[in-house]
């Protein structure tokens, strides 16, 4: 990491409209510096709010009080700098894996020649080069996913947003998005910033481990992840990881609660 600030969040609150005029808090007093370059795992309990921040970050939903910015801008609507990744690859079926990856810089103007060039090699970093004439209904979805994180990296955003993309996919495609995921962020140099519910998924991939609250979501912690890098899945295996893991499941609350607290694996 840099160290420069890129993303610098502020007593950030959201509130939603309810029945009888009433108000629902879905986030509260968040308070968060994001260095360029770093890679950031957000985890917490269902309806704390995660995938709320990412869309305020995103520039597609607005906030109630406190403060959000990019490089010391506002964030008031959606930003060329950013990309998203989405829990489902939202692909396109009429167009081929390589025109899905493509979309973003033609709705932006990018020069055709260049973004079919980034396009074609963002495919073959996540081994989808002999893909790129097929159609989404042709691919597992491991490779729809895989297609959707090159399309949200195609214009070359200095931000790349992840609202728990693996969720759904069976454990073994996980792992090895996981580390397809680390080799694009070491190789593109982009702040992530990846919502997940899998706690050795955030501290796999994650600089820093942010902890978070049921709602209204708060910042539980924000923990230092000193494990070495370049990472690999035998990492999970120390004993360092198993102390890691079991310090944010204390936080979660989640440690050893017989009949009805949530398990996050």
């Amino acid at each position: 990491m840099s160290g420069a600030t890129l993303i610098q969040i502020d007593g950030l609150e959201k509130q939603f409209p309810v029945r009888n005029g009433q108000r629902l808090t879905a986030l509260t007093d968040i308070n968060l510096t994001v260095p360029e370059g770093e890679f950031l795992s957000v985890v917490g309990p269902s309806g704390c709010g995660k995938s709320t921040l990412m869309r305020i970050l995103a520039g597609v939903l607005g906030y109630t009080g406190g403060s959000a910015a990019i490089r010391g801008e506002a964030i008031t609507g959606p930003r060329r700098d950013i990309g998203v990744v989405f829990q489902q690859p939202v692909l396109m079926p009429w167009r081929t894996v390589l025109h899905n990856v493509m979309l973003p810089a033609e709705i932006q103007g990018k020069d055709p020649a260049r973004a079919k060039e980034r396009a074609e090699r963002l495919l073959a970093m996540v081994g989808l080069a002999d893909f790129a004439g097929q159609y989404p209904f042709e691919l597992s979805g491991g490779m729809q996913q895989r297609v959707s994180i090159c399309r949200a990296l195609v214009h070359d955003p200095a931000i790349l947003l992840m609202d728990e993309p693996f969720g759904a996919l069976d454990a073994m495609t996980r792992e090895q998005l996981n580390l397809d995921l680390l080799h694009i962020w070491e190789t593109e140099h982009k702040t992530i910033v990846f919502i997940t519910h899998s706690i050795p998924e955030a501290i796999l991939l994650g600089d820093r481990v942010v902890v978070m609250t049921p709602r209204p979501g708060r910042i539980a912690s924000v923990l230092n992840v000193d494990l070495p890098r370049p990472r690999s899945l035998e990492l999970m295996s120390t004993p360092r990881f198993g102390e890691m893991a079991a310090e944010v499941r204390a936080l979660l609350g989640t440690a050893s609660k017989p009949g009805g607290s949530r398990v996050y694996l």
